[in-house]
């Protein structure tokens, strides 16, 4: 019966642990998602503010890169600039056996367009899935 009862209560506990680690786990992820979106607006306010209107191809990867994106995608037109980058946010992901640190990614469509006074406005949306991983 003693035995029984360890076993059940040893149970309990290392359920109970794995069930701490996956909440502390999805809290942590879900902050790296959020700093994604503080990445992406920095993105999107440096694009805004290049000079000599919408930066080119380069300009704009070497833009993402700083930071921590990849640019996926850039379609320029002559009132317009809409790019896909990819950014992601760094957790710790803890276990039983120890901690890992892992990468969240989230990508982002942002779109630049000429407003009436010359100057860009732009719009930042996340993506539901990227195309590339």
């Amino acid at each position: 019966m003693v035995p029984i009862l360890a076993v059940l209560i040893a149970a309990a506990v290392l359920m109970t642990m794995h069930y701490r680690q996956e909440r502390a786990n999805e809290r942590n992820k879900a902050e790296a998602l959020d700093r994604t979106a503080a990445l992406a607006r920095s993105y999107e306010r440096d694009v805004v503010t290049a000079p000599n209107g919408f930066p080119g191809q380069e300009a704009v990867r070497g833009i993402s890169e700083r930071h921590d994106g990849r640019l996926l995608s850039y379609a320029r037109s002559e009132d317009s600039l809409t790019t896909t980058v990819r950014f992601f946010g760094e957790y710790e992901d803890t276990s039983m056996f120890g901690v890992s640190h892992s990468r969240a990614y989230r990508c982002y469509s942002v779109v630049l367009r000429k407003g009436a006074d010359g100057v860009p406005q732009a719009r930042t949306t996340p993506l539901e899935k990227c195309d590339v991983i």
